[in-house]
């Protein structure tokens, strides 16, 4: 039996792995924002999976920069938990998988350190990158190392975005994060479902450039909390359900309206054929000699 040939990606719809339009919007967005204000740096991704994140940050890659790209991917993990991890959530993460989507967008593969997250520092050197996403283990002292790693690697103004900061089956992610956050001194810009983005200096003036972006955005939703004395950025995406709704909820507007206005023209109706209506229209009608008139008049 012939094998037939897998076709490669046309889009990165077409890529499997967990990265919502949302996350691509704000990816793309801090991305440009650097690339705009001038700032150079290296990229850095902990755990690609099947290089759907990868093929976009490589698309904003300049060519005095690095993209470093660290992942197990088929090899033995380092300890037997995060083994297991890796046997129950990505059987089927292969570096030849990867490899074959990221080159059907990209004439160059990025730099591939195939071991665990905790070597990147013997890759990349300090203060060297803009932009570090963190998305390898779901293991809290693995987590926390990376999100270590990423201040290493990252200046102040440099992002770093941390995937999986809440979900309920990686409480070991949410952990590592808000410590970052509570201790450590990560800035929280903003979060989306499932991403927190964040710098390790000042995070006024792009949290700032975000909120102008996100005013014009009509396929977005966002709102600004405060969080532990600072304001956070809570975006989500306006799914077509939600505009399905919106569009539902303007119709049926409409047509409590329209009920209104029919009600109205019926008691106007009433009041037309009524009695008394009809008695003053047929006294207006009369000669004037032959209306009753007042004593006064």
């Amino acid at each position: 039996m012939i094998r037939e040939e897998t076709k490669p990606p046309a889009s990165l719809d077409q890529i499997k792995g967990w990265f919502p339009k949302v996350d691509q919007l704000l990816f793309t967005w801090f991305l440009e924002r650097q690339e705009r204000l001038g700032q150079h740096g290296d990229l850095v991704e902990l755990g690609s999976y099947l290089g759907k994140s990868a093929v976009l940050m490589g698309r904003h890659l300049r060519g005095d920069e690095n993209f470093t790209v660290c992942d197990l991917f088929d090899s033995e993990a380092p300890d037997d938990s995060n083994q297991a991890e890796m046997n129950g959530s990505y059987s089927t993460l292969t570096r030849q998988a990867f490899e074959a989507n990221y080159t059907a967008f990209h004439d160059r593969l990025p730099e591939i350190v195939q071991a665990p997250t905790s070597q990147i520092l013997e890759h990349v050197d300090p203060d060297s990158c803009r932009f570090v996403h963190v998305d390898a283990s779901h293991l809290y002292e693995h987590v926390h190392a990376d999100i270590d790693a990423s201040h290493v690697m990252l200046p102040d103004d440099g992002v770093v975005v941390c995937d999986d900061y809440r979900s309920e089956h990686t409480p070991g992610v949410s952990a590592a994060v808000w410590e970052a956050v509570a201790v450590d001194g990560l800035r929280p810009i903003c979060v989306t479902t499932q991403k927190l983005y964040g710098v390790w200096g000042d995070m006024e003036p792009v949290q700032k450039d975000l909120l102008e972006w996100l005013a014009g955005r009509e396929d977005l939703w966002h709102e600004v909390q405060q969080v532990a004395g600072r304001p956070l950025v809570r975006v989500k995406g306006k799914s077509s359900s939600a505009k399905k709704d919106e569009v539902a909820k303007l119709k049926e507007r409409l047509a409590r309206t329209e009920r209104k206005l029919a009600d109205t023209r019926d008691e106007l109706r009433c009041v037309r054929e009524s009695v008394s209506f009809r008695v003053g229209r047929s006294v207006t009608a009369l000669p004037r000699s032959m209306r009753r008139r007042n004593p006064g008049e």
